[in-house]
């Protein structure tokens, strides 16, 4: 298929964009480059060896998208580009309601006027809140508690999308509820590079792993978990991606929804401990008071993604630990 990505720039949808391509698909690109860099694109080509069609623009530029649409025709959609800073989102809600929805909004009308007829969604477990029960299936409770504007945005997208997949019946939709994305490409060349102080743990720990800051903060050691900190469920960006592919060739006309995870919680102690011995010396941290907002753990039953999609993630946390120090030594 022809795959248009948007956000394709970034740290998932440079994955995305190499596993489309090595499984046969032809991508383009529109990303207006404000958490990634243009030179992504060049490496999406020395690792998968074909260079994508890229659009430096924001999505919401009706006019611009349009162009793209009618010069590539692209037989789907996914959809990436959006703001993803839980912090930020708190200190400018109005920023990440105009961007994340309307860039959906945009993208749909745009759809429809070409004919388009499948897109998929970067969803988050976010959409689920505090969580009722574990793991976390597709039935779960969504929607309420959820804490930050952030996944507030996403839930709300995914309503958009719900309802426009509702009035279409052409119109096939996926949610992929991604859970917590980590690791690199294991060639070194792609990765997370966060502008600023990192919003993530791993890519915290890895600039914490290579002396760029003095030790990773841990909020908190009294839940009730394995060892006291925070559990999560942390999969592999390469198996992320991977995930798009299965999605994208089963996404038929209606609305379908699915936990992108590996099932098992990693406890924010155990992700430190699996960095220092990737890196081969001891991240400092330091254990501070409980962090607003936070849950003492999150993770799914990727159940049905394997059941539908044939997906399974593969790849440990021991290697995502290993490829992102591979990518911080790089020095991207």
């Amino acid at each position: 298929m022809r795959v248009l990505l948007t956000g394709g720039a970034g740290f998932i949808g440079s994955h995305a964009a190499v596993e489309l391509i090595t499984a046969g698909h032809e991508v383009v690109i529109v990303d207006d480059l404000s958490n990634s860099e243009a030179s992504v694109v060049d490496r999406i080509e020395q690792v998968a060896g074909v260079r994508p069609a890229f659009y430096e623009m924001d999505v919401r530029d009706e006019a611009g998208l349009t162009a793209v649409f009618d010069q590539h025709r692209p037989d789907a959609v996914i959809h990436l580009a959006g703001l993803k800073a839980v912090g930020e989102s708190v200190t400018q809600p109005l920023r990440y309601w105009d961007v994340n929805i309307n860039t959906t909004l945009v993208l749909l009308r745009v759809m429809a006027a070409t004919g388009c007829q499948r897109v998929i969604f970067s969803s988050s477990a976010t959409v689920y809140g505090t969580p009722e029960s574990l793991p976390l299936t597709e039935q779960s409770l969504a929607g309420v508690g959820i804490a930050n504007p952030y996944g507030r945005t996403k839930y709300a997208n995914e309503q958009l999308l719900t309802d426009a997949a509702g009035a279409d019946p052409a119109l096939g939709v996926c949610l992929l509820r991604y859970f917590n994305p980590v690791g690199a490409h294991p060639s070194g060349l792609l990765g997370e590079s966060p502008r600023g102080v990192p919003n993530n743990l791993m890519p915290y720990v890895a600039q914490t792993a290579a002396g760029l800051r003095e030790k990773v903060m841990i909020f908190g050691d009294d839940y009730d978990t394995v060892d006291g900190t925070g559990v999560r469920d942390y999969i592999h960006v390469v198996d992320l991606a991977k995930g798009h592919v299965a999605a994208l060739t089963a996404t038929t006309p209606g609305l379908h929804i699915y936990n992108l995870g590996t099932g098992q919680g990693v406890s924010v102690r155990q992700l430190i401990d699996a960095y220092s011995r990737a890196c081969g010396h001891a991240v400092p941290y330091e254990v501070v008071e409980r962090r607003a907002g936070d849950i003492a753990a999150s993770y799914c039953s990727p159940a049905l993604a394997e059941n539908d999609l044939g997906w399974k993630a593969q790849l440990t946390i021991d290697d995502a630990c290993a490829d992102s120090w591979r990518y911080q030594q790089a020095g991207r």
